[in-house]
């Protein structure tokens, strides 16, 4: 229960961290617990994976990042494909923000440029697709 308390975690998360805990206690016992926290709706990996994308997109990354994140946790594809859409607007509002931050007043992104690469690298490894990332570098005006 502390470990909900603090924040939502998956399924598979939970498991782990009982069993590091807990590593005399047999596998059944933290199943048959993990169980009964499932049928109480103490834990949810619905719950897990809306409040997980809504906190990461909040931080600044993209789709691919996210999803990996929630696929590494062992979150159903159904349950991730629920609340993580390769289509949301909100992606574009994001790149936009992390451009902005990323360049000065009045910058100008010449395309090939040192500084269109950088800024490249820098929202793939956020999880952003390359197309997404073009299409909004093509558009921005600062």
């Amino acid at each position: 229960m502390d470990f909900l308390a603090r924040r939502e975690h998956s399924f598979y998360e939970l498991q782990n961290k009982l069993l590091s805990k807990f590593p005399e206690a047999p596998l059944s016992r933290v199943s048959d617990v993990l169980d009964r926290l499932r049928e109480e709706n103490l834990q949810s990996d619905n719950r897990f994976a809306e409040s997980f994308v809504r906190y990461r997109k909040s931080r600044g990354f993209g789709y691919r990042h996210i999803r990996n994140d929630l696929q590494s946790r062992h979150v159903d594809e159904s349950v991730i494909d629920k609340y993580l859409r390769r289509d949301d607007e909100a992606w574009e509002t994001i790149l936009n923000s992390l451009i902005e931050k990323r360049l000065e007043e009045g910058a100008v992104i010449e395309f090939g440029s040192s500084q269109h690469r950088k800024i490249v690298r820098f929202l793939e490894s956020r999880g952003f697709e390359i197309a997404r990332i073009v299409d909004v570098l093509k558009n921005w005006k600062n």
